[in-house]
């Protein structure tokens, strides 16, 4: 990886240089890549994720929104405090760490900061990884008990590196064809010393997320005895 950073007179931008060539402020705009036909679709969730077509490879184009009672007033405006905590740095170089680590994530591409008095905007690129969100194989079928385990292990994984995840949700933890899992979405996550403090309140989130979905989506499958199941692959790798 070839973290590169440049300015343009609007950003700064943050890339790896292994990975695109130059990039300028047009990278980091839907409108851009839909009027070069190349916008494929997006996804649900707090901020605006849309998928786009790069030669063979396809990113994730993130732009980074806020949620709660100060989303009605900040929609995406964050507090500048320099440019090495603004939120997309942080997520791009805990990405790269993460990369460097072996952990299942996707590849950081390019991140943006825009500012603007006390203020900023900011934009994330990563490669799409070709698996779907947990919470919707979980909308379509019951997944095996091994399987369920298999997720338990994978946020072990994370834990015993002492990876702090801010929003471990069904929607931010990925399953591909073949079983493998992923964990996306790091904003404002960050490497942490490993604790039972932490990694509890960790696992409580997974799981009010998953009771969550069972309340409000119909044929949502997943009970106690799936949740069991992905302790005995949590304990099961600590």
């Amino acid at each position: 990886m070839n973290s590169t950073h440049i300015k343009t007179d609007k950003s700064d931008i943050l890339y790896d240089a292994e990975c695109i060539g130059q990039v300028d402020d047009a990278f980091f705009e839907p409108q851009a890549w839909a009027g070069k036909g190349l916008l494929l679709d997006s996804a649900p969730g707090r901020g605006t994720t849309v998928f786009v077509q790069n030669g063979d490879a396809v990113y994730a184009l993130r732009h980074y929104r806020r949620g709660g009672l100060p989303a009605r007033l900040l929609r995406d405006r964050y507090l500048w405090q320099g440019l090495e905590r603004s939120r997309a740095w942080r997520e791009w170089h805990l990405l790269a760490t993460l990369q460097r680590l072996g952990l299942p994530v996707p590849r950081p591409v390019a991140a943006r900061v825009t500012r603007r008095g006390i203020g900023y905007r900011a934009d994330l690129v990563t490669e799409r990884l070709d698996a779907r969100p947990l919470a919707e194989w979980l909308g379509q079928k019951r997944l095996p008990g091994a399987l369920l385990e298999a997720i338990g292990a994978c946020v072990a994984r994370f834990h015993d590196a002492g990876v702090y995840h801010a929003d471990l949700n069904a929607r931010n933890i990925l399953l591909d064809e073949g079983g493998k899992a992923y964990l996306i979405d790091f904003d404002r996550g960050e490497l942490r010393k490993p604790a039972d403090g932490w990694r509890r309140a960790n696992l409580g989130r997974l799981k009010r997320s998953l009771e969550k979905f069972r309340r409000t989506e119909r044929n949502f499958a997943f009970d106690d005895e799936d949740w069991k199941a992905i302790l005995r692959g949590y304990e099961g790798s600590v």
